[in-house]
C-alpha cells in the first residue's frame, strides 16, 4: 500500500503480528509505556468499543487491535498533524474497519459523536507532568504529549467516567509520583481500582511507573500485582518484556 510520508516521518516495524507505525522522528515517538499498557489491557472483552485517549501515533490502538477482540476502538487526538499520521498508520495496516482516530480535543468528546455511558473500556497514557513543572521542551508536539498543557490528570479521569458504561474498564500508566492524586481522583469520579501493577527498570531500583485497572461503579477490592521488572542486571530486558514486545 502507498502512503505519503512527510519530511521526518518513517515506518518502524513493531515487529508484532505484522504491525507498523509512522512516526515523526522529530515528534514525541512512543515508549515502553504504551507498550506494556496495550498489554496490560489486553483482557478487554471481546466485542468491547473502547477509547484511546491522547492516542498520539495511535501505537495503543493498534496494538489492542491484535491483542484482543475488540469490535471498535477510537483513537482521540487533540494535535491534527499527530492525528493525521495515526489515521495513515490506521491504513497502513488496514485496521480502517476497526480502528477510527478522531481529531478532537477531550473536553469536546461529546460534541464528536461519542455519546456519554457508550463506552466499554478507556486506555489513557497521558502527559505525566503537571503544568509548568519539569523541564519545558520547546517542540510544541512533544510539550503536548509530556505536560498537561491541553487537559490535565483531572479533566481525563472526569470525562473517562462519564463516557464509560456502568462496569466499564479503565486502564492507565503513569508515574509512581501520581499514584495518590490518580487514586483520589478515581474514587471521586465513580471509578474503583481493581488491580495495580509497579513497574520497577530493574530489581535494584525503585519503581518508575504504574498500571492501574479501574471499573466503573464496582464494589471495593484492590489487588497488587507481582512487580514488572523491565530490565536485568545485564541491561538486557526480562524474560517478561521480551513476551510482552514478542521478541
Amino acid at each position: 500500500m502507498k502512503i505519503e510520508l512527510k519530511e521526518d516521518e518513517r515506518i518502524d516495524d513493531l515487529q508484532y503480528k505484522n504491525l507498523k507505525i509512522i512516526q515523526n522522528k522529530k515528534g514525541f515517538c512512543f515508549g515502553i509505556d504504551s507498550v506494556i499498557l496495550s498489554d496490560y489491557a489486553k483482557e478487554i472483552k471481546k466485542e468491547a468499543t473502547v477509547i484511546d485517549i491522547g492516542t498520539g501515533s495511535g501505537i495503543i490502538a493498534i496494538l489492542l487491535s491484535k491483542k484482543t477482540d475488540a469490535k471498535k476502538i477510537y483513537g482521540i487526538e487533540i494535535q491534527p498533524e499527530v492525528a493525521e499520521m495515526a489515521k495513515k498508520s490506521v491504513k497502513l495496516n488496514n485496521l480502517e474497519n476497526k480502528i477510527e482516530i478522531i481529531n478532537s480535543d477531550i473536553k469536546e468528546i461529546f460534541n464528536n459523536k461519542i455519546e456519554k455511558n457508550s463506552i466499554d473500556a478507556i486506555t489513557i497514557n497521558p502527559p505525566y507532568k503537571e503544568k509548568n513543572t519539569g523541564i519545558i521542551n520547546e517542540n510544541n508536539n512533544k510539550l503536548i504529549s509530556r505536560h498537561e498543557t491541553t487537559a490535565n490528570l483531572k479533566d481525563f479521569i472526569e470525562i473517562s467516567s462519564k463516557l464509560l458504561k456502568s462496569k466499564g474498564e479503565f486502564y492507565i500508566v503513569h508515574k509512581v509520583e501520581r499514584l495518590v492524586d490518580i487514586i483520589y481522583l478515581m474514587r471521586e469520579n465513580k471509578l474503583e481500582p481493581k488491580k495495580i501493577r509497579f513497574v520497577y527498570p530493574s530489581k535494584n531500583k525503585e519503581a518508575n511507573l504504574i498500571l492501574i485497572k479501574a471499573v466503573k461503579g464496582a464494589n471495593k477490592f484492590l489487588k497488587v500485582d507481582k512487580p514488572l521488572y523491565v530490565y536485568k542486571e545485564d541491561g538486557s530486558y526480562t524474560d517478561e518484556i521480551l513476551e510482552i514486545y514478542n521478541f
